[in-house]
């Protein structure tokens, strides 16, 4: 299932769209790269499958940039960030 987006961005603050936007392009990247990588699994055509994986890995380079801008105009993003990777390193023991 595709992401939908959650709000009208009409009703929100400005300085939130800009955000929301980054989020929703987040979450768009992110079913695209399990789109095609759920595809691959399902086909047998090894150069189907070779082009669907390398866009697949273009996507999550998509993801990587709008990330980067989000946590650029977001300071609670990366704090919530820190702290969610700190709680994994505390339950994992690393």
């Amino acid at each position: 299932m595709f992401a939908k987006e959650p709000i009208d961005l009409d009703k929100i603050s400005d300085d939130s769209t800009d955000k929301e936007i980054l989020r929703f392009a987040l979450a768009a990247e992110l079913d695209a790269i399990n789109f095609y990588e759920q595809m691959a699994e399902y086909t047998d055509d090894e150069d189907l499958k070779k082009i669907l994986l390398d866009v697949a890995a273009e996507e999550k380079e998509h993801v990587g940039e709008f990330q980067t801008l989000l946590l650029d105009r977001d300071p609670q993003q990366v704090e919530e960030m820190e702290e969610g990777k700190e709680e994994v390193k505390e339950m994992l023991g690393w």
